[in-house]
């Protein structure tokens, strides 16, 4: 079983950067590919006693809800039932409905965008710094029509929690302002979450309206391309070898600088992690949020159940879409933390500043920290197919 895993997670990887953590991805514990994490034709042959064991060291991806291991659980004749029932009435109603509103979205995208010529940056493009009413529209809009996108997905209600700065802990940056600036008032440069499924990008587009970091492939799919340049993605290929190409790292923390000092640029919103987890663990953060030397807003996710698990962790996109939908009432929970000031020690040390950040998270959402990262995923990803694959 460890030679095979070992083989499996030694491979070769394509480099490709789209981890939402700002940093180019290379072929390493923190990197990405672009084989599927769940791709049946790479899974080892595994025993349950040796999934068991591989599941305590990869427990940031285990699924424990009503699904089972990979949404592929034996589910009680009630269970079916109300699955059956859901799969002939409520799927239907929420597929047309969300097609609806994504097209509506994209037909005003496409109006606000007429006659305009998109920013364009090496291999970059978007309409983020497109002012005046069209931009107004493009915001508001894609603001309430991805609440209501949650609300047909069943997120009804969002329970939001602000925590309010303590008067008794110092501000780090108190030292490095300059005479007459007041405490407290600078502008996040970087929205900073963890990263537990999709559905965290549709929260994050109803509460402030950022840019992320995406495929390259992403801005040209229909409809969600345009949608995604009016968002003002910053888009990820596979690393040039032309000396004059910025890289992710470089883009990212020119757009966190331009949102922390213009108040008309869009924030950024990153997934340091670089991957999704179950919720109850937080990964090492990756440096690419923090090396603009820019506050910070930590934002944390999580999303409470009782029969099926909206993370996206180690279940197709297939089957957690289908089981998502069939689920009546969906919940979610936000805690948004004060702006975080870095000292001048953590501006001098981004991953001391990731760290502290993390740390902060972690300790405000109770998540555990966890060392793993998407290598460990993928050989989980391996193990599971293996084992599946026997049945």
């Amino acid at each position: 079983m460890e030679s095979e895993l070992k083989d499996l997670n030694s491979k070769p990887a394509k480099p490709v950067a789209d981890d939402g953590s700002g940093e180019p991805a290379h072929d390493d514990a923190s990197g990405k590919d672009d084989r599927p994490l769940l791709k049946p034709d790479l899974a080892p042959q595994v025993s349950t006693e040796e999934l068991q064991e591989l599941e305590k060291k990869c427990a940031a991806y285990v699924r424990r809800d009503a699904y089972g291991t990979m949404g592929r659980g034996e589910l009680t004749v009630k269970e079916k039932v109300l699955l059956g029932l859901a799969l002939v009435t409520l799927v239907p109603i929420r597929v047309v409905l969300a097609m609806t509103i994504l097209v509506i979205y994209y037909l005003i995208c496409r109006i606000c965008t007429l006659f305009s010529v998109p920013n364009r940056d090496e291999e970059q493009e978007d309409y983020a710094h497109m002012g005046g009413w069209r931009r107004a529209v493009i915001v508001q809009c894609g603001r309430s029509l991805s609440r209501l996108m949650l609300f047909v997905l069943g997120f009804y209600w969002i329970n939001e929690t602000y925590r309010i700065p303590s008067d008794a802990q110092p501000n780090p940056t108190t030292d490095c302002k300059d005479e007459g600036e007041e405490e407290g008032t600078e502008r996040p440069g970087a929205i900073i979450s963890n990263h537990v499924s999709y559905l965290d990008i549709l929260y994050h587009m109803s509460s402030s309206f950022p840019s992320f970091v995406a495929k390259r492939s992403v801005a040209k799919l229909p409809l969600v391309g345009l949608i995604s340049k009016c968002l003002g993605c910053v888009y990820v290929q596979r690393e040039s070898k032309s000396s004059d190409f910025k890289g992710v790292s470089g883009v990212v923390t020119e757009r966190v600088k331009e949102a922390h000092q213009n108040n008309s640029a869009p924030p950024m919103m990153l997934f340091p992690e670089g991957t999704t987890t179950n919720g109850d663990f937080l990964l090492p953060f990756k440096t690419g949020a923090f090396l603009a030397k820019a506050p910070v807003l930590p934002v944390i996710l999580r999303y409470p159940y009782e029969r099926f698990s909206p993370a996206w962790d180690s279940i197709s996109g297939v089957r957690h879409v289908i089981f998502l939908f069939c689920q009546f009432v969906n919940h979610i929970e936000v805690t948004r933390l004060p702006v975080y000031y870095p000292s001048q020690q953590e501006k001098d040390d981004p991953k001391l500043y990731a760290t502290n950040v993390r740390r902060l998270m972690a300790s405000e959402g109770k998540m555990t920290q966890s060392d793993i990262g998407l290598a460990e995923k993928r050989v989980y990803h391996a193990a599971l197919n293996g084992l599946f694959s026997q049945c």
